[in-house]
């Protein structure tokens, strides 16, 4: 299949393709070409559908919050694994 744009660079897509894989894309651009990959009308239910029940039905905000504490535990042991290193550098 192949589709031109108009003389405002806009594509249109059949009502078939529409239908088939959404109204909103993301448009990735490649050195050689452009892909359109199509954006989920909810995308964290597209995500806990293909990611099956790694989720356990958390909501968002728990999401949330558990991807804020570990981000700290990260960056304190971090931290900590800086003081080290730079304390192994003081001898």
């Amino acid at each position: 299949m192949s589709v031109e744009t108009d003389s405002h660079g806009r594509l249109y897509l059949s009502s078939e393709l529409r239908q088939k894989y959404g109204e909103k894309f993301h448009v990735v651009e490649y050195e050689d070409r452009l892909e359109l990959i199509p954006i989920d009308e909810d995308p964290l239910q597209a995500i806990r559908e293909a990611a099956g029940d790694a989720f356990g039905g958390e909501s968002v905000e728990e999401l949330r919050e558990e991807a804020r504490q570990q981000a700290k535990k990260d960056a304190e042991e971090g931290f900590e694994r800086g003081k080290r290193a730079a304390g192994d550098n003081d001898e």
